[in-house]
């Protein structure tokens, strides 16, 4: 629990401002291992330090009170090594960084693979909706050293904090410096609602650092940090888009942000090693 703390602490350092530490449930009620409630920690007058700074992250609870507007968690599940982990889970659904009690060498890992399933609807999948199972990997400390790991990404997201789509479009050089844009996205963002604001800054984001490894020579794509997909065949006729030399491609890619139906649509562009960015909004064909 002093590890756990000590973490929580180093994270807290390096961004106050965006750091809040969400629970399942209040801190006092959780158990640090069988037969070892939290009270008992909290009891030794050396961790009260420690205590007070937990307390004061830990103000949203249940899990679900840290999602993006428009996103509820209900529709997904997510296990690692077979283990149910509801909190890495909202964690990836967040955007965010998951935490965990060092109890097993399973957590010594600045990232986890998680085998997600998840409700898709009938235009999400080729048979017609139903469940999806896939891998995804979250950022994960549970030891104070862990966190010099992700010290840059944390540093990345407080310099690039944003409350308007007109402030992604400002700072896009920093949020996401390799990624291209067709002309029309710049009004894309300043018309972003506000409560997509946070979303769509972590996808543009997640596609930095999706080609950021990118190897083009050897690799067909990057390997996504978010949800990407293509569209079906009956509607790309829906994504084309006039490319910057004229040129009418498509830009079947996308990722979804909330409220749905948000989409934002892209190109891989192989040459340059990077997308292409077409269309922030609505899901294309609906008004």
């Amino acid at each position: 629990m002093t590890e756990f703390a000590h973490a929580t602490a180093a994270v807290y350092r390096a961004d106050p401002a965006g750091t809040t530490l969400v629970t399942e449930a209040k801190l006092n009620q959780l158990h640090i291992a069988r037969g070892h409630p939290i009270g008992k920690w909290i009891g030794n007058p050396k961790n009260q330090a420690a205590w007070t700074l937990l307390l004061k992250l830990r103000s949203k609870s249940p899990f679900k009170a840290g999602l993006p507007e428009g996103v509820d968690g209900y529709d997904a599940e997510y296990r690692h090594q077979g283990v149910l982990v509801d909190g890495l889970g909202h964690a990836h659904l967040a955007g965010g960084m998951g935490i965990s009690l060092p109890v097993d060498t399973r957590w010594d890992a600045t990232t986890l693979t998680l085998e997600r399933e998840r409700l898709v609807e009938e235009d999400e999948s080729e048979d017609g909706g139903g469940t999806e199972a896939d891998l995804v990997d979250i950022r994960h400390v549970s030891a104070r050293p862990h966190v010099d790991e992700h010290l840059p990404w944390i540093k990345t997201a407080r310099d690039t904090a944003a409350r308007t789509g007109a402030e992604i479009w400002a700072k896009r050089d920093r949020i996401c410096p390799s990624l291209q844009f067709l002309p029309d996205v710049e009004g894309h963002l300043r018309d972003l609602a506000p409560d997509s604001v946070a979303v769509v800054r972590r996808r543009l984001m997640e596609l930095e650092e999706s080609v950021a490894d990118w190897d083009p020579d050897t690799q067909p794509r990057p390997r996504w940090r978010g949800d990407v997909r293509g569209e079906f065949e009956v509607r790309k006729r829906l994504c084309r888009f006039t490319d910057l030399d004229g040129e009418s491609r498509l830009f079947y890619l996308h990722t979804d942000f909330p409220p749905k139906p948000g989409r934002l649509h892209f190109r891989l562009v192989r040459e340059d090693r990077t997308v292409r960015i077409a269309h922030v909004g609505r899901k294309l064909g609906i008004r």
